[in-house]
């Protein structure tokens, strides 16, 4: 009998010893489910099916940190998950679950048993027509992150395709980072989707003043390579060239796998405040999940304070926990000397008050009155008290101003 390889001696034991925790995606919310996991369960097996080249890690920094903090470098990005025991499956990718004989099937056949799974499969980024080419990335993961930066610097000129938290978080960084960047997006002031007018001017005015070559009212259709260059065509027919492109378009949630195993599938894969499906088996976290939040309703949200705590709470869970996912997650960005943060729903075509609290704004999106969503402009106020004034608003609006203040250093 010849032997075997390593590998498929291991996935071959896999199929014969399911693991008790077996999930589905390495992201971030992979590796604090196996945090959460292993408060609750120091011996119980994981493993972790990865379509990723790179084990879990953070993944804001690939837009952040490692464009405009010197001290922070590529080998602090790892969540260092293999510390829990995790067996982690590198480039692997899960083509079907079998829920009445608890397993899933990968790529190559092999069959993979659990006793517990939990789906966090994330998000895919949107594309645009053109060929397959090294200098057209649709950002999402390290390895385009390493591919972005050998592109950039040298005042090459890097194309940016959307306005969203990608998209300008990647131009920000880009153009920091000793890069020409024309940022392309399809509103007339960038960020008028998210924020009152006011502040979207002054958004849009910090890229402006970092030498940031925009293009409003504009979307990108397609590209084709040009001798050296890519040449981008938009929807009016006008055409740029640059040295890359890098497109920032927003994502999609990955729940086909959901879908086609019969799991109740709305905007995402349907969850109760346990973070599980109508299979007791069987989880979901992260990007994909629509589930009950205690402030917002019926929510999902694709971004790391989400992945982070629906994370360790759907891992603890699984592991016997009987602790609901009670957290209202908040999301952010920081661009330039520009931080915010926010909670709920960001919809300039509802009313606003504007508060201005020491040198930035809080700003209050009402509906019927009520706060529905409360975004931080430059100021550092502690969240809860943000979550507190979204689940117990005052009866009267006005009463808004002045009930946040920026917390004390």
């Amino acid at each position: 009998m010849q032997n075997q390889p390593e590998n498929e001696v291991q996935r071959t034991q896999q199929a014969n010893q399911p693991y008790d925790y077996l999930i589905i995606g390495g992201g971030m919310v992979a590796a604090y489910a196996a945090n959460g996991i292993r408060e609750q369960d120091k011996m119980g097996t994981i493993g972790i099916l990865s379509a990723d080249v790179d084990a879990p890690y953070t993944r804001p920094a690939l837009t952040k940190k490692l464009w405009t903090d010197e001290e922070f470098t590529e080998d602090q990005v790892s969540l260092n998950t293999e510390e829990t025991g995790a067996e982690i499956e590198l480039e692997t990718v899960v083509t079907a679950i079998n829920r009445d004989m608890h397993t899933v099937q990968l790529e190559d056949g092999t069959v993979i048993g659990y006793t517990k799974l939990l789906l966090a499969t994330g998000s895919e980024p949107a594309k645009i027509d053109g060929p397959e080419d090294e200098r057209a990335i649709f950002f999402r993961n390290w390895t385009d992150y390493r591919k972005l930066r050998e592109l950039s610097g040298h005042n090459r000129h890097i194309l940016v395709i959307g306005g969203g938290y990608i998209g300008a978080e990647l131009a920000a960084g880009l153009v920091q980072n000793q890069t020409k960047v024309t940022l392309i997006y399809p509103d007339e002031t960038l960020g008028s989707k998210q924020f009152p007018e006011e502040i979207a001017k002054e958004y849009e005015a910090a890229f402006q003043k970092a030498g940031v070559t925009l293009v409003n009212e504009k979307r990108a259709t397609s590209y084709r390579k040009e001798d050296d260059k890519l040449v981008l065509t938009l929807d009016d027919g006008t055409e740029l060239e640059g040295d890359a492109i890098v497109s920032g378009l927003g994502v999609s949630p990955r729940v086909s796998l959901a879908k086609e195993s019969g799991l109740k599938v709305e905007d995402g894969v349907v969850v109760d405040e346990y973070l599980r499906t109508e299979d007791p088996d069987i989880y979901a976290a992260g990007d994909i999940a629509a589930y009950p939040d205690k402030i917002l309703g019926k929510n999902r949200i694709e971004h790391v304070d989400h992945a982070r705590n629906s994370g360790e709470a759907v891992g603890k869970a699984m592991a016997g926990s009987d602790e609901p996912y009670t957290h209202t997650p908040y999301f952010y960005s920081v661009v330039f000397g520009i931080s915010w943060k926010a909670i709920g729903t960001l919809d300039p075509e509802l009313d606003t008050l504007i508060d201005k609290v020491g040198d930035g704004k809080v700003v209050y999106y009402l509906k019927d009155n009520k706060p529905v969503g409360i975004l931080l402009w430059n100021v550092k106020a502690d969240l809860d008290d943000v979550r507190n004034i979204l689940s117990n608003p005052p009866a009267d609006s006005t009463a808004l101003k002045g009930a946040i203040q920026e917390k004390e250093e």
